[in-house]
C-alpha cells in the first residue's frame, strides 16, 4: 500500500513542479538521463544476483515474453498501414509493451494472494519484464534513436549502456553465486529505492493535458492494449493451456498492470514521444486501478 501511496504523491510532486519557474523545462530530461545512470543499475545489481531459474515457474516467466512479442508484432504493423514514424511505434513497443509487473505488481500480488504467490510474481519480473527491457528494450531505444548510426556504432552504444552493463553484471553474479552483502548492499538498495518516485516525478513534469489533442488516440491505443488486450490475451492462453488456478491469477493480474515506469522513462530519455510515453504512465497508473478490479473478479 506504501508503494501505491508513493507513486501517487511522486506523480503529483512532478506535475506540481510544473508550476515552479525555477524549474527548467528539460527537468524531466536530465532525471531520466540520472534514472538510467544511477537506481536502475543499482536495482540490476541487488536483484538480478537473486535470480533462481525454476522449469516449474517458466509459464510465469512466458507472461513478459508474450506481451512484449506481441506488440513488437502490432506496432510495426500498424505503423507500416498508417504511416507513423519510427520513434511512434518505438514508444508504443515500450510503453504498452511492458508490465509494471514490480512497483505496482509485488505489493498487489502480495496483497491479494499472499507471499507464495508473490515469489511467482518475482520470478515473472526478473526472468520476464527485467530482463526484455534490460536487452530489446535497450536495443530499441537505442537503435529508434540513433538509427542513422552504423552498426558497429549502435551496438557499442548498447553495450555501454550502463543499465545493460549492470544487467550483464548482475547476471554473472548470480551465476558465481556472489550476492552484494553488509554495506555494498545497504547501498544499493538505498540507490534502488530512487528509481520510483525519480521516475514518477520525471513522469509528472511532462504530464500536460493539453497534449491529449495530439496524442489521445495514441495514448487510447497503447492503454487499450496494454490495460485490456495484453491480460486477455494472456487469460486466453493460459486457460487453454489449462494452468493450475494461482498461476493463472498471477499471470493475468501482473499482465493487467499499468505501463511500467522504467522503459517509460527509456523511450523518454531517447526523445521516442516524451510526451506519450510520460502520458502513458501518468494515466495508465490510476486507470489500472479501475480495470484491474475487473480482471480480479475475472480470475476468481
Amino acid at each position: 500500500m506504501v508503494s501505491i501511496i508513493i507513486l501517487f504523491i511522486s506523480l503529483l510532486i512532478g506535475v506540481g513542479l510544473q508550476r515552479v519557474k525555477s524549474i527548467p523545462e528539460n527537468a524531466h530530461s536530465t532525471l531520466g538521463q540520472l534514472i538510467l545512470y544511477v537506481p536502475l543499475p543499482a536495482v540490476c545489481l541487488l536483484t538480478l544476483p537473486d535470480l533462481r531459474w525454476s522449469l516449474d515457474l517458466l509459464s510465469l516467466g512466458l507472461v513478459g515474453w508474450i506481451i512484449f512479442f506481441t506488440a513488437f508484432l502490432v506496432y510495426p504493423f500498424l505503423g507500416r498501414k498508417f504511416g507513423w514514424s519510427s520513434e511512434l511505434v518505438a514508444c508504443l513497443i515500450l510503453t504498452s509493451g511492458f508490465c509494471n509487473s514490480a512497483f505496482i505488481g509485488f505489493p498487489v500480488i502480495s496483497a491479494l494472494y499472499g507471499d507464495e504467490a508473490l515469489k511467482g510474481a518475482i520470478f515473472l519480473d526478473q526472468a520476464g519484464t527485467f530482463l526484455i527491457t534490460s536487452t530489446f528494450g535497450v536495443w530499441i531505444a537505442v537503435t529508434t534513436s540513433h538509427g542513422s548510426l552504423r552498426k558497429a556504432e549502435l551496438f557499442k552504444r548498447v553495450l555501454t549502456f550502463p543499465p545493460f552493463l549492470a544487467f550483464i553484471a548482475g547476471i554473472t553474479l548470480g551465476f558465481m553465486e556472489i550476492r552484494p552483502e553488509g554495506v555494498m548492499r545497504e547501498v544499493l538498495e538505498r540507490l534502488a529505492l530512487l528509481l520510483t518516485p525519480m521516475a514518477l516525478i520525471s513522469v509528472g513534469l511532462q504530464l500536460k493535458w493539453r497534449e491529449l489533442k495530439t496524442e489521445g488516440r495514441f495514448l487510447a491505443l497503447g492503454l487499450s492494449f496494454k490495460l485490456i488486450l495484453a491480460p486477455l490475451l494472456i487469460y486466453s492462453i493460459y486457460s487453454l493451456l489449462g494452468v493450475d488456478r494461482m498461476t493463472l491469477k498471477v499471470a493475468v493480474m501482473e499482465a493487467a498492470m499499468a505501463p511500467m515506469i522504467t522503459s517509460s522513462i527509456l523511450a523518454s530519455s531517447h526523445g521516442l514521444r516524451p510526451k506519450l510515453s510520460g502520458m502513458m504512465v501518468g494515466v495508465g497508473v490510476p486507470l489500472s486501478a479501475i480495470t484491474l478490479f475487473f480482471w480480479y473478479y475475472l480470475v476468481n
